[in-house]
């Protein structure tokens, strides 16, 4: 096991779901903004989504093909169990985004805050790659991170803070001319402890 596997899976074994800081009741703005562009029948990945409500929402609604793909084989557990008899319908994937090699293409990729945490030029380009393999020609990118006046840190790890600017010209630099930004929107999450993190959102659409 590596370090990056051992710090995530300790994560998830130190708390509750309900006490990590990204914890949402209910995820209504990645609901939302997936169900804008993703159709009945189209394939789904949610990256870094272990721990989220948002695969077994989008499954009680009628979504489908669903993947979640997360670095912590705990959470992924834990995800399993929320979906209890259905859970076969989803594809689990433990695996580090920046070492993954996609086996399949999705309309929808999802990533609430795994980006902000790839500090190293090295491993966004391997991210933007598996992001460029596993999109077509068509399909949508939603990509979340913490605002510029968002925390520096979070679960003892420092994070790449972006506005939507930002953002765009960090892909635009990693993917010339692959992904074109079309929606962004700043909002805040309110953490258990009913801390403020200040977040952007960008969706990007695949367009060479």
């Amino acid at each position: 096991m590596n370090e990056k596997v051992a710090h995530w899976n300790a994560v998830y074994d130190a708390r509750q779901e309900e006490q990590l800081t990204w914890y949402e009741n209910q995820p209504t703005l990645s609901y939302q903004l997936v169900i804008s562009y993703l159709k009945l029948g189209q394939s789904f990945i949610d990256v870094g989504g272990g721990a989220s409500k948002l695969t077994s929402i989008l499954h009680a609604a009628g979504y489908g093909p669903l993947s979640v793909l997360d670095i912590s084989s705990v959470v992924l557990e834990a995800g399993k169990e929320r979906l209890g008899g259905v859970a076969d319908d989803v594809e689990w994937i433990a695996a580090d985004v920046t070492k993954w090699t996609p086996e399949s293409t999705y309309q929808v990729w999802h990533d609430r805050a795994v980006f902000h945490f790839l500090t190293n030029e090295q491993d966004q380009k391997a991210y933007t790659d598996a992001l460029v393999k596993s999109v077509p020609v068509g399909g949508i990118a939603i990509i979340s991170t913490f605002a510029e006046d968002g925390p520096e840190k979070c679960s003892g790890l420092p994070v790449q803070r972006y506005s939507s600017q930002s953002l765009n010209e960090k892909l635009e630099a990693l993917a010339p001319g692959v992904f074109e930004q079309i929606a962004t929107q700043e909002h805040t999450h309110i953490t258990p402890k009913k801390n403020q993190q200040k977040f952007q959102t960008s969706v990007f659409k695949r367009v060479a």
